[in-house]
């Protein structure tokens, strides 16, 4: 689910358009905070349900999307180990600030 949001740019004072997709609970979609690097397109992720898990970057945002530590990611548990999970999805600063602003986070 995509919902487009206007946010304000404080330096021009003009409302820019832009869109923030949600997890899809159906497909097991959840919010998850990088917290530590391990190298070879993994990462430990903190999820919203409490749990940490091992992530890995899909290959379909591998080359175009840089994740750091503390960047706000959608991930996918895997059915057969709960302790592993694929990000498929990096917010950028300004959907952050909007899912803030809406009770999303």
């Amino acid at each position: 689910m995509k919902f487009l949001a206007s946010y304000n740019n404080n330096q021009n004072n003009e409302e820019a358009i832009i869109r923030v997709k949600l997890p899809n609970s159906k497909k097991r979609e959840m919010f998850a905070t990088a917290d530590l690097m391990l190298g070879a397109n993994h990462i430990r992720v903190r999820c919203y349900d409490g749990v940490t898990r091992t992530g890995r970057i899909k290959g379909k945002i591998k080359k175009r999307v840089w994740i750091r530590e503390g960047d706000v990611l959608i991930v996918v548990p895997w059915d057969f180990q709960d302790e592993k999970c694929d990000i498929i999805y990096r917010y950028t600063k300004p959907q952050v600030e909007w899912l803030r602003r809406n009770n999303y986070l």
